[in-house]
């Protein structure tokens, strides 16, 4: 059975696994993403992929890393991921690889992915949204996910939450990344978002709750997934 390199790029972690065709992931690992430099993240990256894939025949590898990123991930530039701006990570992975590589927002794969096997099955108007490191979205509607003219739509992240709020990495202020994002919550409390009040975690969702219920309201959504360590960690 053909079987994929499916990659998770996040700020705190990059996760790599080995999926089939029916969603069944047979291998699954993981590297620290923070504390390294743009080049060895890449070549952490590499070696973490290469010793998942093993010598299983692999058709293709798919990539899920924060944005803004240029049109089909050519180019990628993830607020929470410092070291690399403008970094050609497609086709240095394809090079590395030797296989088709496929990269894209990482909630726009979380998106697809609940769309599939998850918690949005048989829906064909909804959000998926990640709370961890930072807070990303990607949107179906009829179906179908939602690119934009830059391929960065459906980032909830940065709508605004809080008027003349925190400064946003994106540089707004008041971001919800920047108000209710795992580092934003450590940064205004010097603790993790595990160990955060009562208080805390009442704020970080009001805020979440307010912006998928905008967006909802707007498009007229069926439902919301939200995921990721900050959500499932309260």
């Amino acid at each position: 059975m053909d079987q994929v390199l499916a990659v998770d790029i996040g700020g705190t972690k990059s996760a790599v696994a080995l999926v089939d065709r029916e969603g069944t992931v047979h291998a699954r690992d993981e590297v620290p993403t923070a504390g390294t430099d743009g080049e060895d993240l890449f070549a952490n990256l590499v070696g973490l992929a290469e010793r998942v894939r093993g010598d299983v025949p692999v058709v293709a590898c798919g990539v899920g890393c924060g944005g803004p990123m240029g049109p089909g991930g050519e180019l990628v530039s993830p607020l929470n991921i410092t070291q690399w701006r403008d970094f050609p990570l497609r086709e240095r992975l394809r090079s590395s690889l030797g296989i088709p590589v496929h990269v894209d927002n990482d909630a726009k794969a979380l998106a697809l992915g609940e769309g599939w096997r998850g918690a949005a099955r048989g829906e064909a108007d909804y959000l998926a949204m990640v709370v961890s490191t930072g807070v990303g979205g990607g949107v179906v509607l009829d179906g179908r996910l939602l690119d934009g003219a830059s391929g960065n739509a459906g980032h909830i992240g940065h709508v605004n939450a809080v008027p003349d709020g925190r400064r946003c990495a994106c540089g707004a202020h008041g971001c919800l990344e920047a108000e209710a994002s795992g580092t934003a919550i450590a940064a205004v409390t010097g603790m993790s978002p595990r160990e955060a009040s009562l208080e805390v975690r009442r704020r970080t969702g009001t805020l979440v709750g307010r912006a998928v219920g905008s967006i909802a309201s707007l498009l007229d959504l069926q439902l919301a997934c939200v995921a990721g360590s900050v959500a499932l960690g309260f």
